[in-house]
């Protein structure tokens, strides 16, 4: 096996059933600037998916809202028929020009992108679809039943939120089996991390978006940066392995579109950190 290959994550059931690699990427970075229209390399886009399989990296993070449309029709372009890949998508954001989101949870709406979705990436059921935000104009409950009608349905065989509270959660789980969440969560931001512990808890797989950020750690001197130079790779791959380290349940989904960095991130699976080298970053992003 090479020394860069995600299956040196672990691996992670989603639902109890779906193995995937732990180190799973994210595929909003290949669209346009301000998530908006095509790449401004498209081969270079198409050639970083089409490396993923090749790395190990079997869990793909994609949503309708990116592009929007681009990123599940280059993921369909690239890797379809999906081989021991899983497309994960979502929908519940709207997108009315570069870098503006707007939550839009009406049920007709989350059912449409849900068969749109399928048909895009030329499935006929989406392995995980993901409640992007809940709106809050629209009743909760009709939203997660409108996810518990696509399941029934057949077109989505687990379903996930983000960007939620544990109460949330817990009202979710009454209406559908929640498989993952997918909060912004990493070493410097731990606004998440009671959700994450429940997730644990409760077997449910945590996708934290943002995950290579550190904000002040990366800075010369600090622990982050020691570590790093102690082991001949990036701060950012110190950041990854601390990620993967903190919970079993954790599948980080780092982005790019470029095949150089996205192999630096697939190296990170391979950094051993000890258990205090693991401490002296927790205390260190506590600080942050």
């Amino acid at each position: 096996m090479s020394h860069k290959n995600a299956s040196r994550s672990g691996t992670f059931r989603i639902g109890g059933d779906l193995e995937v690699n732990r180190l799973g990427y994210g595929a909003m970075r290949i669209t346009g600037r301000g998530i908006w229209g095509e790449p401004s390399n498209r081969a270079g886009a198409l050639d970083t998916l089409r490396r993923l399989p090749e790395l190990g990296v079997n869990f793909i993070d994609t949503a309708n809202s990116y592009g929007p449309d681009i990123s599940e029709e280059l993921i369909r372009e690239a890797l379809y028929p999906y081989k021991n890949v899983v497309v994960a998508t979502k929908a519940g954001l709207v997108r009315t020009g570069p870098d503006a989101w707007h939550p839009l949870g009406r049920p007709e709406y989350l059912i449409q992108e849900a068969y749109r979705s399928a048909w895009k990436l030329g499935v006929e059921r989406i392995d995980l679809w993901q409640l992007h935000r809940i709106d809050p104009r629209v009743p909760r409950d009709e939203q997660f039943d409108a996810i518990r009608q696509l399941q029934s349905a057949g077109i989505i065989r687990h379903a996930g939120l983000s960007e939620v509270s544990i109460e949330e959660i817990e009202a979710a789980r009454k209406v559908f089996p929640v498989a993952t969440v997918q909060n912004r969560f990493n070493l410097a931001d731990r606004g998440s991390e009671e959700v994450l512990d429940y997730c644990e808890a409760n077997g449910i797989g945590f996708i934290p978006w943002f995950p290579l950020a550190a904000g002040q750690l990366t800075k010369p001197g600090s622990i982050l940066s020691q570590l790093a130079t102690q082991k001949g790779v990036s701060a950012s791959q110190i950041a990854l392995a601390w990620t993967l380290k903190r919970s079993p349940v954790i599948l980080p989904i780092p982005g790019t579109s470029q095949v150089s960095h996205l192999e630096e991130n697939v190296a990170a699976a391979g950094v051993e950190l000890t258990d205090d080298e693991f401490t002296q970053l927790d205390d260190a992003g506590r600080e942050a």
